[in-house]
């Protein structure tokens, strides 16, 4: 682990908040190291404020670490190019996590340095005349760290060479693990409720941590730190020790304490914070760094030296935000014909559209999610506000060299003309079986219905090949001046990494599990149902809508709610957002709800579904702690075998 914190004390690519329309941003004096003695200047602790905010980047957007928290759930498995990475991750049999193939490693690798830098400012910031607010945020950022650490792989060392919790200046190369309870009790909680009594309720500059944001995290490790002292389907833990909380707490004080204060994150954010009103807004390029989402990965399309990342290419790596990249079918594959002389033409071009983007296709989602998760596509609106459904025909833009084509002849030979449906991903199986073709001009092995100048495919011709494409996480820009833009480019959007409506699900799921108060789980549940009955804008469709289907949405939710209802409903929410690995391992739903998926194959016009299993053990709820951490430290190989998780020796 040393290894790690003494290469990078701090990150040098610091964020911009808000590079334009705000002048309050984090100014940045990159830094590939800094000395210990930084820290006991005023300038190195500002400094090391604003890298907290820059590691995030080499975490969340990180398409590596992406898969690693989706691959193998409900939500996702590979896709039609995966490489081992993603193969890995799905324990479907096509692959085995191991400590040198986990990506979980992105965790490892990128918070110790964080913690250390949060620790130097936690000792030194009072010294040097930085306000308690300001240090607020190092502590934070040092139980966010943590959190992230302890859910990955179970307990893990709080001292980094200087003893715990210490900055550590010198390099050391033997660790020891603390255990799950030592790292909630004397690291995660502790700061945070430091930082809840100390930080501000309104962010001091875009984007940084306030009260609110801290209750948040609080909330969640609260509830997380409830199930595992639970342990339902008694999963493991590692180093192995009693599930006793040290402060004499029960699972059931844990419950209760996630629900009040989620309830005072609710009730306490004042106008900093809210739900949107429509859920479409909340993921709408154009609307990003809402007050629904309070706190993000930053990146911008106005300056590279801010961005993090080229604005015109991607690197595939940190600390670019490429996650969209891999949920991004090739749709550039499609082709229509030129009428004047029935030579095929790529209809759908790649673009730095939100509907579009850059098409690793590493991942892809199963059938269930179409069928399923999102069975009710008609009145609740976060299906249209999640998928790209509909490709247009976008061949007449600059720089396509077809401009000059005004119409395209498409499926049964019917005319498009630009920005018309190329291809539709169907919302139910139709009445009229699709005919599929491999052979089809559509190129992608798409289907006709009859009268349909669109090629078409239904939920159950969902393939590892073809699939809609993720609108969420696609890219947003507007120096696209009527082209193509830079597609090939990482994503300059924000990622989002907490939601205030997020508290509605931590408290719901805390009612579930015994807690009480003025909301009952439905109670709660039911203000998520209710924002997402309204439309304004039908997304797909690309048309106003105006529709309010609260009251059915509200009215159909059960009058008791279980795990598993809360859990379908967060997928709904967040679907494809980093959540649903920590959600299934969380609640020990992981082999329940995921322990099978129906999907086509790889090959064009394969859309026969095929049902998965997959081989989920119990050690699988910890990652392995990564095979590069262990070959650089000095220790014996019994004393490294003890520190790796078991099941992955």
């Amino acid at each position: 682990m040393k290894r790690y914190i003494f290469k990078n004390l701090i990150i040098g690519s610091v964020v911009l908040f808000s590079f334009t329309g705000c002048s309050d941003i984090l100014e940045e004096k990159p830094h590939d190291f800094y000395e210990p003695g930084y820290f006991k200047t005023e300038s190195g602790v500002l400094q090391g404020l604003t890298s907290h905010y820059a590691h995030l980047r080499w975490i969340y957007g990180q398409a590596y670490y992406y898969n690693s928290v989706q691959t193998g759930t409900d939500e996702h498995t590979y896709g039609q190019q995966a490489d081992g990475n993603f193969k890995d991750h799905d324990l479907s049999g096509v692959g085995v996590i191991t400590p040198s193939s986990s990506r979980a490693d992105v965790v490892w690798n990128n918070s110790y340095s964080d913690i250390n830098t949060a620790s130097g400012i936690i000792e030194n910031g009072a010294a040097v005349g930085v306000a308690s607010s300001l240090i607020a945020e190092s502590k934070f950022f040092r139980a966010f760290d943590y959190f992230l650490l302890v859910q990955n792989f179970g307990g893990v060392p709080l001292d980094l060479g200087a003893g715990e919790l210490k900055f550590n200046s010198k390099p050391s190369r033997y660790s020891k693990r603390n255990t799950v309870t030592e790292v909630y009790t004397r690291a995660i909680f502790p700061d945070l409720v430091a930082a809840i009594n100390e930080l501000p309720d309104a962010p001091r500059l875009t984007g940084t941590v306030t009260k609110t944001v801290a209750r948040l995290i609080l909330a969640k490790a609260y509830l997380t730190y409830g199930w595992w002292l639970q342990n339902p389907n008694d999963i493991p833990t590692y180093p192995e020790t009693p599930r006793v909380d040290p402060d004499g707490h029960d699972a059931q004080w844990y419950f209760q304490q996630a629900y009040n204060i989620s309830l005072a994150g609710i009730n306490g954010a004042g106008t900093t914070y809210q739900l949107l009103p429509y859920y479409y807004d909340v993921n709408l390029g154009s609307n990003d760094r809402n007050k629904e989402v309070m706190l993000y990965a930053d990146h911008t399309q106005a300056s590279e030296y801010y961005n993090g990342g080229s604005l015109t290419s991607g690197s595939g790596g940190s600390p670019d935000n490429f996650a969209g990249w891999m949920v991004t079918w090739d749709y550039t594959s499609i082709r229509s014909t030129n009428p004047a002389d029935a030579k095929s033409v790529s209809s759908v071009q790649r673009a730095a559209d939100q509907f579009l983007g850059r098409p690793w296709v590493r991942m892809a989602p199963p059938i269930e999610v179409f069928t399923n998760t999102f069975a009710d596509k008609t009145n609740d609106s976060r299906y249209d506000g999640t998928f790209s459904t509909v490709y247009r025909g976008n061949w007449n833009l600059s720089g396509t060299g077809l401009t000059d084509l005004g119409t395209l002849n498409n499926a049964n030979g019917l005319p498009v003309h630009p920005g018309e449906a190329i291809l539709t991903f169907l919302n139910d199986e139709p009445a009229t079986p699709i005919t599929y073709s491999a052979t089809s001009p559509s190129n992608v092995g798409a289907g006709v219905l009859p009268g349909r100048a669109d090629y078409v495919i239904s939920p159950k011709g969902i393939s590892r090949r073809t699939f809609p494409g993720f609108w969420k996480l696609g890219p947003y820009r507007t120096d696209n001046n009527g082209g193509l833009g830079q597609p090939n480019a990482g994503s300059t959007r924000p990622f989002p990494i907490a939601k205030f409506s997020e508290f509605y699900f931590v408290a719901a799921e805390a009612a579930v599990k015994g807690a009480t108060g003025s909301m009952t789980a439905r109670d709660l549940i039911n203000v998520i149902r209710a924002r997402a009955g309204k439309w304004r804008w039908d997304n797909n469709g690309r048309v106003a809508k105006t529709a309010d289907n609260s009251a059915l949405l509200t009215s159909t939710t059960p009058a008791v709610i279980d795990i598993n209802y809360i859990l379908a409903e967060r997928s709904r929410e967040y679907f494809g957002e980093g959540y649903r690995w920590y959600d299934l391992v969380r609640t020990q739903k992981w082999n329940e709800l995921a322990g099978k998926y129906t999907i086509g194959g790889i090959a064009v016009g394969d859309h026969t579904p095929v049902v998965v299993t997959r081989t989920i053990e119990k050690y699988h709820y910890l990652r392995p702690i990564p095979q590069g951490q262990l070959d650089g430290m000095e220790m014996t190989a019994e004393e490294k075998a003890k520190y790796q998780n078991p099941g992955y020796n």
